[in-house]
């Protein structure tokens, strides 16, 4: 049986992007619009990053969404470089994990992360939970081919590790990040999806990211609705004022 009217479950802050203290709109990388989402780039033309509204009539924008996390590409024109640097992240406070409830050395116990995504490029995007105390875990995944212009609910189901540590204290203890394109100086043929394994800058985004998104000039990827709870499904999104 689901419960859906748990509280206080969503590990993650502001992940219905409802709140952009320090601007709605800039090119700057790092926290520069929706509170505790970073955009970190460093590619030839800075993209934008904006608190945009959800449009009425689509699906999240029923489900409660007013306010999603925009990204638009920059002209592009040097290609696909690999060095190229471009992900959307939030770091978790490593107590907020310990204390969480979840047994994150077995693999028999699970956190379940969800967000909705839209493309304006159809194609398969590459994300990642990682760890940040010990030694560094990560676990990449991919949101599966995206269909432009439409709002996708994804879901990973994540289990614990034996490997996996977090401190208790208010340090940094696990990143969530989501990727329109990294190069693939952060990418490898030996990375396995949807699986923990030792982090290295060369499995930051999992195997090799389509570059086509990235290719387009003023493409665009949107988010909102992120979700982290312990435990194999996704109940709900926990709304707040």
């Amino acid at each position: 049986k689901i419960t859906n009217n748990l509280s206080n479950r969503n590990l993650i802050i502001n992940g219905a992007m409802q709140v952009a203290q320090r601007s709605t709109s800039s090119t700057s990388s790092g926290l520069a619009t929706v509170d505790r989402f970073s955009v970190n780039h460093s590619i030839q033309a800075a993209p934008t990053q904006a608190q945009v509204d959800v449009a009425a009539g689509t699906t999240p924008y029923t489900l409660g969404f007013r306010k999603a996390l925009k990204i638009t590409n920059g002209n592009q024109s040097n290609g696909a470089v690999g060095s190229a640097i471009f992900y959307i992240r939030q770091l978790i406070e490593s107590q907020n994990i310990a204390q969480s409830g979840w047994n994150y050395t077995s693999t028999s116990s699970y956190i379940t992360l969800s967000f909705w995504v839209k493309s304006s490029v159809a194609q398969n995007f590459h994300g990642h939970v990682k760890t940040l105390d010990g030694t560094e875990q990560i676990l990449p995944f991919q949101t599966g081919s995206l269909t432009a212009n439409t709002w996708t609910k994804i879901t990973k189901v994540i289990p614990g590790n034996s490997n996996l540590q977090f401190d208790n204290n208010n340090d940094k203890g696990l990143q969530v990040s989501v990727a329109p394109y990294m190069g693939t100086t952060y990418t490898s043929s030996s990375a396995v999806f949807d699986q923990w394994q030792a982090y290295s800058a060369g499995i930051f985004a999992g195997t090799d990211m389509t570059t086509t998104w990235f290719t387009t000039n003023g493409a665009t990827f949107e988010v909102t609705g992120f979700q982290l709870e312990v435990g194999d499904v996704a109940t709900d999104f926990e709304h707040r004022s």
